[in-house]
C-alpha cells in the first residue's frame, strides 16, 4: 500500500484523559490541532447531506437535552460488560463490512449513474467512520497499520468526494442565480421588469452604463443604473460561464475517480478493509481494558478538542445577526470554521462507538450548520474565480460579483445558526 497522497491523516500523539463522565458540552480556552485527514471527507466533505445517507438535510435547530452539569450521566453504560477490543471490534466490522457493500454495489451499478453517486455516498460515510474511529482510538490499535490505512481512506475519499462536490456546487450557483434574478419560486416578478430585462440583453451601450456605478449625484433618476436590469443582463451569461467550468471540473473529476478505482493503489485499500471487516489490527491491551474504562476518556479528549476550537471561535459577534463579519472572503476566517466542523464528526463518531443506541442532536445541528457553512464558502469561491475570468463582459462580472455576496451572506447565516445550537442557553440579543 503506498503511504500519502490526498487527505494523509497526521499523527496524533496526544495523552489521553478526562473522565467518563465529561462528554458534556462546556467548553475550555486553547486550540485543537488538526483533524481533517481523520475524518477523511475531501476536499468538499460530505456533500451527501450532512453525515451521509443517514442523515437528513439542514433541519429545524433543536438541542439534545443532557444533565444540569452538562454531562450525559447514561453514556457508556453499556460498555459495563464489554472489553475495549469487543467494542471497537464490532464497531470496525460493521464499517467494513458496508464499506464492501457499498463497493459492490458501485461495481454493480454499471451506467446508472444515480445508483453508482449513492454507493460512492455510502462508501465514503463508511471510509470516514473507520477513519475516525482509528484516529479517536488510536492508542488502542497498531498504529503504523492504523496510519497507514487511514491514509489511504483519505486518498480514496477525497477522490470520490470531487465529482458530487462539483455538481452540489453548480446545482447551488445556479438555483441561487435565480432567487437573485427574480425568477425562482421565491419571488415574484415586479412590473416592468420583463421590459427591463429585454433592453438589457440588447448589445447596446446602454446595458454596460447600467453595470457602472452612478456618475454623479446630479444626474436625474431617468439616468441612474438600474440594479434589477444590469443584474438580469449579466445573470445568463454568468450562469453559462460557470454551467462551463463546474462542468468541466466534473468530468475531469469523474475520469479521476474512474482512474482511481482500477488502479493497483485502490485494490490495495480494498483488500485492508476487507482485512479489517474479519480482524481488526487492535492492541494487545484492548483485550484486556474493560470499555467503560478505555474508551470514554479517548472519546472526552476528542470532545474536549473540539470545545477548545469552538471557544478559539468568535461566537460573540456571530451571535449577531446581519453582523457582516463574514461578507470578506478570507480563507483564514473560514479556516477555523471548517477545523471545528471536521472535530464535530470526529466526536460525533466517537459517540456512535461508545453508544450506539443514543444519539446527540446537538452535535448533528451543530454539524448541519457547519455543512451549510462549508457549502456556501465554496460556492463563493467558486463565483469569485470565475468573476477573474479575462475579457468578460461588466453585466457578467456585476452579476457574479453579486452571487458571491449572496453566498457569503450565506456563510454569515449559518455562523449565526451555529452558535444558536451550540450555545442553546444564550437569550436573544436585540440589535
Amino acid at each position: 500500500m503506498t503511504p500519502g497522497g490526498a487527505g494523509v491523516a497526521q499523527r496524533h500523539d496526544q495523552s489521553t484523559g478526562g473522565p467518563a463522565g465529561l462528554l458534556g458540552f462546556g467548553y475550555e480556552p486553547g486550540r485543537a490541532p488538526g483533524a481533517r485527514a481523520a475524518v477523511v471527507d475531501g476536499p468538499y466533505g460530505g456533500n451527501d447531506g450532512v453525515y451521509g445517507p443517514d442523515d437528513a438535510g439542514y433541519g429545524p435547530v433543536t438541542a439534545a437535552r443532557t444533565g444540569d452539569d452538562g454531562t450525559d450521566p447514561g453514556l457508556g453504560a453499556e460498555l459495563a460488560s464489554h472489553t475495549a477490543e469487543e467494542v471497537l471490534a464490532d464497531y470496525l466490522h460493521q464499517q467494513s463490512a458496508d464499506f464492501l457493500r457499498s463497493l459492490r454495489l458501485h461495481r454493480e451499478s454499471g451506467s446508472d449513474a444515480e445508483g453508482a453517486g449513492e454507493a460512492a455516498r455510502q462508501l465514503r460515510r463508511a471510509a470516514r467512520r473507520i477513519s475516525a474511529t482509528l484516529h479517536t482510538f488510536r492508542p488502542l490499535t497498531e498504529e503504523d497499520w492504523a496510519d497507514q490505512l487511514r491514509s489511504e481512506l483519505g486518498w480514496l475519499s477525497g477522490t470520490l468526494a470531487r465529482e458530487q462536490a462539483c455538481a452540489a456546487r453548480r446545482e447551488r450557483l445556479m438555483t441561487a442565480l435565480q432567487r437573485l434574478t427574480g425568477r425562482g419560486p421565491d419571488r415574484s416578478d415586479r412590473p416592468g421588469r420583463a421590459e427591463r430585462t429585454k433592453r438589457a440583453d440588447r448589445p447596446t451601450p446602454s446595458s454596460t452604463a447600467a453595470a457602472a456605478p452612478p456618475p454623479s449625484s446630479s444626474h436625474t433618476s431617468s439616468s441612474d443604473p438600474d440594479p434589477d436590469g444590469a443584474l438580469s443582463a449579466g445573470a445568463a451569461r454568468a450562469g453559462a460561464l460557470l454551467d462551463r467550468q463546474l462542468t468541466l471540473a466534473r468530468t475531469r473529476a469523474h475520469s479521476a475517480t474512474l482512474q482511481a478505482l482500477g488502479s493497483a493503489r485502490f485494490h490495495a485499500v480494498a483488500d485492508s478493509v476487507a482485512v479489517l471487516a474479519s480482524e481488526a489490527p487492535l492492541a494487545r491491551t484492548a483485550a484486556e481494558l474493560p470499555a467503560d474504562e478505555a474508551l470514554p476518556p479517548l472519546a472526552e479528549q476528542a470532545h474536549r478538542q473540539l470545545a477548545e476550537a469552538v471557544a478559539a471561535l468568535p461566537l460573540s459577534r456571530a451571535g449577531y445577526p446581519y453582523n457582516a463579519a463574514a461578507l470578506a472572503a478570507d480563507q483564514r476566517q473560514d479556516a477555523p470554521w471548517h477545523q471545528v466542523r471536521m472535530l464535530v464528526r470526529l466526536s460525533r463518531y466517537a459517540r456512535e462507538v461508545i453508544a450506539p443506541d443514543t444519539s446527540d442532536l446537538r452535535l448533528a445541528e451543530a454539524g448541519r450548520a457547519l455543512e451549510w457553512h462549508r457549502d456556501a464558502a465554496e460556492a463563493a469561491a467558486a463565483a469569485a474565480a470565475a468573476a477573474r475570468t479575462p475579457r468578460i463582459a461588466p453585466a457578467t462580472a456585476y452579476a457574479l460579483g453579486v452571487l458571491h455576496a449572496d453566498q457569503r451572506h450565506e456563510v454569515e447565516a449559518a455562523r449565526f445558526a451555529f452558535g444558536r445550537v451550540w450555545l442553546p442557553r444564550t437569550p436573544d440579543r436585540k440589535g
